[in-house]
């Protein structure tokens, strides 16, 4: 079998992570230590909590909210844990996705970051194992169907319509569709890196129709196990309501997270001296894939919200209500913020072709996109979790220590390969994209 190279056009270019980047990633995670201490000081402390209970004209009740604020800060560590390991994850699964979809469209320009989504998985196994571990402690925290007695008609915890859903929603069940779940994601990341790996090492096209062919099995994997995923991990929460869009609505705030991620990385490594193939043809791909899907979030959140709206169905209507205005109103700030962040500034930010070729808004973007899903799955659980007992601190910090492991395994493997696919047939293509 002959051998493809492309010696002519693009080398081996091997990522080298320097103490400094290390140091800086050891430092994300010390910040996010001090944040969740100092959350959970304020928590215990009731810092705030009379002013809250002042403000909100409870003020005789001052002392009662400050107590139950120092109760809940475990509740909210474990709610922050299920909270930033689910957005992690579904990033991290995103990276396989685009290289999948990309495989089997026979796409040429996306070889040049082809390693940077292959790097992205690195967090699926350690992220499936902290879900693991998270539920089987936090499970009564997070989920108010895994109480006891609440499908027992003999019990005074008895709700009819959870124990409706007991042939769905019971433990053996539920742990065996995580289990699955979690286990074809981390398969199939580690089958289409190894045939990358091995496409490198042997040269030829056999690597590569293996890789469409693994590929077209995972998308129809993925696209069954992404929705259900959305279904036991984040809509059960809200165990009494549900939403046929759900499964869609998460994909797309996972989607376009990890091609924001894929695209800032991209944008990194260009600045730092490496992917020197990397040309503005490409931002200009990863831009407007960041802009549709931007749009695409905010088509499936708009359908969803304004449905529910318009029917205005008590038993559907009330998820939105406590969003909106519900538990003293202290969701409706960041209700109107993920629509701004995640739809009103990629529109605007990303409305004209120049501001998809130019780094600088690609990165502030990119960055805009990253945080404002995080905030999306953050009003997504907590109002269903914590109802109006939220804040800010330890969530953040539990985010940080997170953000800094998952950027350590994440630029250990980018560091594992040549950032360039040397022997990808269609690289030649892609060092010469246009748009």
């Amino acid at each position: 079998m002959a051998t493809l190279t492309h010696h002519e056009s693009a080398t081996a270019e091997q990522l080298v992570v320097t103490d400094g980047a290390r140091k800086t990633f050891i430092a994300i995670i010390v910040v996010g230590v001090v944040l969740l201490v100092l959350g959970i000081l304020a928590s215990v402390m009731g810092w705030g909590a009379e002013e809250h209970a002042e403000a909100s004209g409870h003020a005789a009740a001052a002392h009662n909210a400050a107590h139950e604020e120092g109760a809940v800060w475990l509740k909210r560590l474990i709610i922050s844990l299920w909270h930033s390991n689910l957005f992690f994850l579904g990033v991290s699964t995103v990276g396989t996705v685009f290289m999948a979809i990309n495989y089997v469209a026979y796409a040429g320009w996306s070889v040049l970051v082809k390693r940077i989504s292959e790097a992205l998985s690195a967090w699926v196994i350690p992220g499936g194992v902290i879900m693991l571990v998270v539920f089987l402690i936090g499970r009564h925290d997070i989920f108010h169907w895994t109480h006891e007695g609440i499908m027992d008609k003999g019990s005074p915890n008895y709700d009819a319509i959870i124990a409706g859903k007991s042939g769905f929603l019971n433990l053996p069940f539920y742990l065996i569709r995580t289990i699955v779940y979690l286990a074809i994601w981390a398969f199939f990341s580690w089958k289409l890196r190894q045939l990358s790996l091995q496409e490198d090492l042997y040269g030829g096209t056999v690597w590569f129709h293996r890789s469409i062919n693994a590929s077209a099995l995972f998308l129809v994997l993925y696209a069954v196990t992404s929705s259900m995923s959305a279904w036991d991990w984040v809509m059960s929460v809200d165990t009494h309501w549900f939403s046929t869009m759900f499964g869609w609505y998460v994909f797309a705030s996972w989607w376009v997270s990890g091609i924001a991620a894929i695209a800032l990385t991209a944008i990194f490594l260009k600045q730092a001296g490496y992917l020197r193939a990397l040309s503005s043809n490409h931002l200009h791909d990863l831009g407007k894939l960041m802009f549709g899907f931007s749009i695409f979030w905010t088509y499936v959140w708009f359908a969803q919200f304004m449905l529910i709206w318009y029917a205005n169905l008590p038993e559907e209507a009330v998820y939105f209500n406590q969003r909106l205005g519900g538990f003293e109103g202290r969701y409706t700030g960041i209700f109107f913020f993920n629509i701004a962040i995640n739809f009103v500034f990629p529109f605007l930010g990303l409305m004209t072709r120049d501001a998809k070729r130019q780094m600088i808004i690609m990165k502030i973007v990119a960055i805009a996109i990253l945080c404002g899903h995080w905030s999306d799955f953050y009003l997504m659980l907590m109002p269903g979790t914590m109802k109006g007992e939220n804040g800010f601190l330890i969530e953040i910090g539990v985010a940080a220590i997170f953000l800094g492991a998952f950027l350590i395994l994440f630029t250990r493997r980018l560091a594992s390969a040549s950032l360039v696919p040397v022997n990808h047939p269609f690289l030649d293509e892609s060092i010469h994209h246009t748009t």
